[in-house]
């Protein structure tokens, strides 16, 4: 199973993601914004970042950025419920920077397993950009 970082503000989605992840057997941890995100990623490196791209203090695509850009580089799943940028949608965007996959919220249990499990690659570490 994997070590799974989960980024939101929003503490109920948060909660929810944790505990369709944990029935799975994954391990997760939480963050409310991606500077604490992180934070995190530096003390205890995950495998896979579910990235929320509206957040404060530091957003989904700064987080993005910076995540790709560290060693190890987790696999990331960029999340929304967001709309677009002069035409141009968020979770597009999201993967044009690095994420690996998006999904928009709202989303369901299955959906998000098979988000997971579209961008994970076993063991082997995300390739860097």
């Amino acid at each position: 199973m994997h070590r799974i970082l989960v980024v939101d503000d929003d503490a109920i989605m948060r909660d929810m993601i944790r505990s369709y992840l944990e029935a799975e057997g994954h391990d997760v941890i939480e963050a409310s914004n991606g500077r604490d995100a992180l934070a995190k990623h530096r003390l205890s490196p995950a495998d896979i970042a579910i990235v929320d791209i509206f957040m404060p203090t530091k957003d989904g695509i700064e987080t993005i950025l910076e995540l790709r850009r560290m060693t190890p580089c987790p696999r990331i799943l960029a999340i929304s419920g967001g709309g677009e940028i002069g035409g141009l949608e968020y979770l597009s965007y999201a993967k044009v920077l690095g994420a690996d996959g998006a999904l928009a919220k709202p989303f369901g249990r299955e959906d998000l397993l098979r988000a997971i499990a579209s961008i994970s690659f076993g063991d082997k570490p995300a390739p860097p950009l």
